[in-house]
C-alpha cells in the first residue's frame, strides 16, 4: 500500500504529482458522492427535497470542519516529528487526532439528535419543508463520526506515504453512495430516508476502510495506544489544544460554507421562497466539488511544505507553494468558463426545466461562479500559513472570509443589486480575502527587505 515518496529529497515538481494526482482523485470522488445526492434527490423527490438537503448541509459542513481541523493539525504536527526521526510521537499524535474528533462529533450528533426538530427549524426550515428536514438528518445525523473518521485519516494515510490507498476510500465511499441511492430512491421508494441511508453506508465503509489501515497496513505511523495517566491525560491534551490552534482556520473554512448555506437559505428564501432556496442548494452542491479541488490541492502540498518546514528547507517551501498556487489558479479559471458556458446543462442535472427554480439557477449561478478564481487564491495561502505552523494568521483570514466579509456581502449588496447582489455575495467575500492576503503579503515582504 505504500507508495515511494520521499519528503526530505525529492524533486518538489514530482514529490507534488505524486500527491496531487491521487488526492484530485480521491476528492473527485468525494464530489461525485456530494453531487449524486443532489441528482438522485433532485430528479427522484423533487425540488422541494433539494431544498430540505440544502437546510441540513451545514451539519454536514461541521462535521468535515472538525475532521478537516483534527486531519491538518495533526498532520501538520506529525510531519515535522517525522522530519526529525520522531515516529512515536507522531504516531500519538495522529492517534489523539482521530479519538478526540470522533469524541466531539458523537456528542454532536447526539445533541442535535435530540433536538432535531427545534434545529431544522434554527437552519431555516419552512413548515413545508421541516417533515423532509427532519427525515433526512433523523438517517445521517447517527453516521457522522464515520465521516469524520474519513475526513481526518485522509490526511495521516497520505502522510505515511499511501495517496493511492487514501484516494480508494474516497472511492469506494462513492461508489457505493451511487450503487445504494439509486436503490434505495427508484427501486424502493424510500425517499429522504432513502438519500440520507445511502449517504450513511457509504461513509461508514470509508471510514472504517482509513481505521483498517492506520491500525494494520501503515508503514511509517500508526494508531498507538492512549495511557490513561493523570500525567499522559494532561500531556494529550496540550497536544490537541495545539493541534486544534493550527487547524482551527480549516474548520472555520468548512464552517464558512455552513455559514454561507445557512445565510444563502435565509435570505433566498426570504426573496423568492422555497424555489429561491431549491436554485441554490444546487449552486451549494456545485461549491463543495470546487472546494474539494482547491482543497487536494492544498492537502497535497500540506506534508511537503511542513515536512521541510520542519528540517530547514525554504527554497523547497516556497517551491511547493508556488507550484500549489498556480495549480489552483488554473482550475480557478477552467471552474469559471465552465460554469459559464455550461450552466444550463448543470442546473438540468438536479433539476427538470417545469421547475421555476430551474430558471433561477441558470440566471444566477454565472454570477456566483465569479468567486471561484479568488476563492483558489484564498485556500491556498490558508494552507500556506497552516502547514508553516501560522495558525493564528490562517485563523484571522479565514474568519474574515467566512464570516465577516459574507455578512456584508449577504446584508449589504440585496438591497443594492436585488436577487443578483445574493449571487454576488459570495464572490464579494472572496474577492475582499484575496485583496487581503496580498496586503499581508506586501507588508511582510516590505518588512523582510528593510
Amino acid at each position: 500500500m505504500k507508495d515511494s515518496i520521499d519528503f526530505g529529497s525529492m524533486d518538489i515538481s514530482t514529490l507534488f504529482r505524486k500527491l496531487l494526482i491521487p488526492t484530485v482523485l480521491g476528492m473527485v470522488f468525494s464530489a461525485i458522492f456530494v453531487i449524486t445526492d443532489g441528482i438522485f434527490v433532485g430528479k427522484g423527490i423533487g425540488s422541494d427535497a433539494l431544498a430540505a438537503v440544502n437546510i441540513t448541509a451545514p451539519l454536514f459542513m461541521i462535521a468535515a470542519g472538525v475532521g478537516l481541523m483534527f486531519g491538518i493539525g495533526g498532520s501538520v504536527v506529525a510531519s515535522i516529528h517525522l522530519s526529525q526521526g520522531k515516529r512515536k510521537a507522531a504516531s500519538i499524535n495522529i492517534t489523539q487526532a482521530l479519538v478526540f474528533s470522533a469524541l466531539i462529533i458523537l456528542i454532536m450528533s447526539a445533541l442535535c439528535f435530540y433536538f432535531v426538530e427545534p434545529l431544522g427549524r434554527f437552519l431555516g426550515s419552512s413548515e413545508k419543508l421541516l417533515p423532509l428536514v427532519i427525515k433526512y438528518m433523523l438517517w445521517y445525523l447517527p453516521f457522522l463520526v464515520f465521516y469524520e473518521l474519513l475526513s481526518t485519516g485522509m490526511f495521516f494515510i497520505r502522510l505515511d506515504g499511501s495517496p493511492n490507498y487514501a484516494m480508494m476510500c474516497n472511492a469506494v465511499a462513492a461508489m457505493l453512495n451511487i450503487i445504494l441511492d439509486y436503490i434505495f430512491i427508484f427501486e424502493f421508494g424510500w425517499g429522504m430516508m432513502g438519500a440520507a441511508f445511502a449517504t450513511s453506508l457509504g461513509t461508514v465503509v470509508g471510514g472504517l476502510m482509513t481505521v483498517v489501515y492506520l491500525a494494520r497496513f501503515s508503514r511509517t505511523i500508526s494508531l498507538y495506544r492512549i495511557k490513561l495517566s493523570l500525567k499522559s491525560l494532561m500531556l494529550t491534551l496540550r497536544n490537541v489544544s495545539y493541534m486544534i490552534k493550527l487547524g482551527t482556520s480549516a474548520f472555520i473554512s468548512e464552517a464558512s460554507i455552513a455559514c454561507m448555506m445557512f445565510l444563502g437559505n435565509y435570505v433566498f428564501i426570504r426573496h423568492l421562497g422555497e424555489d429561491g432556496v431549491a436554485a441554490f442548494s444546487i449552486a451549494c452542491y456545485f461549491f463543495p466539488i470546487i472546494f474539494m479541488v482547491y482543497n487536494a490541492i492544498a492537502q497535497s502540498a500540506q506534508p511537503i511544505i511542513s515536512y521541510n518546514f520542519g528540517a530547514g528547507q525554504p527554497g523547497r517551501v516556497r517551491k511547493a507553494f508556488h507550484l500549489a498556487l498556480r495549480t489552483a489558479l488554473i482550475c480557478g479559471i477552467s471552474f469559471l468558463v465552465i460554469t459559464a458556458l455550461c450552466r444550463q446543462e448543470i442546473v438540468a442535472l438536479f433539476i427538470d426545466r417545469s421547475y421555476p427554480a430551474f430558471d433561477i439557477a441558470v440566471n444566477g449561478i454565472p454570477y456566483f461562479s465569479i468567486g471561484f478564481i479568488f476563492f483558489a487564491a484564498n485556500m491556498i495561502g490558508i494552507g500556506y500559513y497552516q502547514s508553516i505552523e501560522r495558525g493564528q494568521r490562517a485563523t484571522i483570514i479565514t474568519l474574515l472570509r467566512g464570516i465577516v466579509f459574507m455578512l456584508i456581502g449577504f446584508f449589504a449588496l440585496p438591497p443594492l443589486l436585488g436577487v443578483k447582489g445574493i449571487w454576488l455575495a459570495v464572490p464579494l467575500a472572496e474577492l475582499l480575502t484575496t485583496l487581503y492576503i496580498i496586503g499581508i503579503y506586501l507588508k511582510d515582504h516590505f518588512i523582510v527587505r528593510q
